[in-house]
């Protein structure tokens, strides 16, 4: 079965369908994945794991758990976890990711857009605009100050063109700039982790992870979620075809038609431009039969900040974005 299976097809099957799919491929996954953040931990002297409390950065900091141990049996994640908070973040995220820090004994580090905007470093065109974007700018303040070698990202490249180009040890220049014309080759899974002063890395190790398998993998090891990955209610818009929620943030406009469905989020963003999909699926199991009959990716079918163009992403990410 593959992801072109007829969704009134999946609709016939159970909902234990997805303990039926093959999902051996897990494990040559994890083991990369668990290489790679090793190799980090080697390479560098000041690495740091983004993480954001959504479910990607939640898969690898799960293999990060396999790959060092516990605190409590003597292991720990040897290198600090880094948010970059844009002050409009779901608040069942960011208290997810408080949680998942606290629990695992991690040093968590926050740094915010607001911080930068006080600083003058970054200036809306408006109150309203989303402080999506902004995130570069504030990110490459946190490198300086920590003087940070290497961040350990959770993009993959089935989101979005951009990233399907992306290195997993990928080279930034000293000014936090991603050149895609002029990456290192990554032969027989030989890094090139050099260095001259002020660069550094963005490494990420679910880069050859599908949307599928980050499901069938949160099924698998049973990882917690904050809530709003799963099915609730809540009021949106239908706006360019995609649900917008309404916050206080994002306010229904005259003419927009206010209705309550049953939603779920594929990814996490900023409230600003992040969209939910409809859907009554309550479990990963459930999300797994779901994600079978998607023929759009998760970012594809709920960011607005990746409507403007088709090159939106690779302009961002040459200016210093995830």
């Amino acid at each position: 079965m593959n992801a072109r299976t007829d969704a009134t097809l999946l609709e016939k099957k159970t909902d234990d369908m997805s303990y039926h799919l093959n999902n051996s491929h897990l494990d040559a996954l994890e083991e990369e994945t668990i290489f790679i953040l090793r190799e980090v931990a080697a390479a560098f002297e000041r690495p740091a794991l983004l993480f954001s409390g959504g479910k990607d950065s939640l898969v690898m900091l799960k293999c990060a758990e396999k790959a060092f141990g516990s605190k409590a049996s003597g292991g720990g994640i040897p290198y600090p976890l880094l948010m970059i908070d844009t002050g409009h973040n779901f608040p069942e995220v960011t208290d997810f990711r408080d949680f998942r820090a606290k629990e695992l004994g991690a040093e968590l580090i926050v740094r915010s857009v607001e911080d930068s905007m006080a600083r003058g470093t970054v200036r809306l065109a408006h109150p309203g605009e989303s402080r999506n974007v902004h995130q570069s700018v504030t990110l490459l303040e946190a490198i300086e100050e920590f003087r940070f070698d290497a961040l350990i990202g959770g993009a993959r490249r089935d989101e979005e063109k951009a990233r399907a180009k992306e290195r997993i040890f990928s080279h930034r220049d000293s000014f936090g700039q991603w050149q895609p014309k002029a990456q290192r080759p990554e032969l027989w899974t030989l890094f090139n982790t050099r260095l001259q002063p002020g660069e550094h890395f963005r490494v990420f190790p679910i880069s050859n992870w599908t949307e599928l398998d980050v499901w069938q993998y949160i099924d698998r090891e049973q990882i917690a979620l904050p809530s709003i990955y799963y099915t609730h209610k809540r009021q949106v818009v239908d706006r360019k075809g995609l649900l917008m929620p309404v916050t206080e943030l994002t306010p229904p406009r005259d003419g927009d038609v206010v209705e309550t469905r049953d939603v779920r989020f594929r990814t996490v963003g900023d409230i600003t431009c992040t969209a939910p999909v409809e859907s009554t699926a309550a479990t990963p199991a459930e999300i797994v039969i779901e994600t079978l009959a998607a023929d759009v990716s998760e970012r594809g079918a709920t960011r607005m900040d990746d409507k403007t163009s088709d090159a939106s992403m690779e302009k961002r990410k040459k200016d210093g974005y995830f």
